[in-house]
């Protein structure tokens, strides 16, 4: 049973192009668990040996050139689930696993595209899925993590130009409404726990021009937690080394720290 626990969460906007960014962050910081969006593989083409090599087991769901998802983790996995359910199940954008005796969801909320398009009601659809999902298999009195890309900015202090992005995808009060619903059924923001100003995101978009440079981002990247859990966290921050880096994710890793002794 491990006692102390690091988690994180990192879209990787296709793993075979960031593994190397993958595989120095898990030896630099050691995660337990990590959970990976836009893998953008099929599973028969997912790049297990490299982290197995660095001592990490890995349960994946993909698809070709899209989506994707991913749970890294130390210790074995039970598969608790590849998708949302058997009638959603077209897109890789959600996978769960026991690990611990904590449960973790990882998802890859769909970005919307266009507000009044039929990709912007199916991001919206998606988020209401999710919340029957959680609703049916879980409580919040479970050790639950939910970690991903919700592509989700819920506050002013949450993107760059909070005036100018009013009512765009990604800040858009439906969507909003849609993850407050997570929230209200009994999940907390475990980085907003810990850290309170706003300037602090976990993506930037590569067409804005220097756009990490100038930090015109968005924090739409959450670790979720039940209270039980929520209340043994000690520790939340936004690494922004690896957005730095040559060929780097337009995201960047989001991680939180557990005591689960605590």
């Amino acid at each position: 049973m491990i006692f102390y626990m690091k988690v994180a969460t990192f879209n990787a906007n296709s793993i075979r192009a960031r593994l190397s960014i993958i595989l120095d962050w898990l030896e630099q910081e050691a995660p337990d668990i990590l959970c990976v969006q836009e893998t953008k593989v099929q599973d028969t083409d997912f790049p297990l040996s490299p982290f197995m090599e660095a001592g990490y087991q890995v349960t994946f769901r993909g698809q070709k050139s899209y989506n994707g998802v991913a749970i890294v983790s130390r210790s074995p996995q039970e598969l608790l689930a590849s998708s949302l359910s058997p009638e959603n199940d077209v897109d890789a954008r959600l996978i769960a696993a026991r690990i611990d005796g904590l449960v973790v969801v990882n998802v890859y909320v769909p970005q919307g595209v266009e507000v009044g398009s039929p990709k912007f009601q199916y991001k919206l659809s998606w988020l209401a899925d999710l919340l029957a999902y959680i609703r049916a298999h879980y409580h919040p009195e479970d050790l639950l993590l939910l970690a991903g890309d919700f592509n989700v900015a819920m506050e002013p202090r949450d993107v760059y130009d909070p005036e100018g992005l009013a009512g765009a995808v990604g800040f858009h009060p439906r969507e909003q409404s849609g993850f407050r619903e997570l929230l209200t059924w009994g999940l907390v923001d475990l980085f907003r726990e810990h850290v309170q100003d706003g300037g602090r995101y976990t993506f930037w978009d590569y067409r804005v021009p220097n756009g990490f440079k100038r930090n015109l981002g968005w924090r739409i990247d959450y670790l979720l937690a039940t209270p039980p859990l929520a209340k043994k966290s000690v520790k939340a921050w936004i690494d922004t080394g690896p957005r730095t880096l040559q060929r780097p994710s337009d995201h960047t890793f989001l991680v939180a720290e557990l005591d689960l002794k605590a």
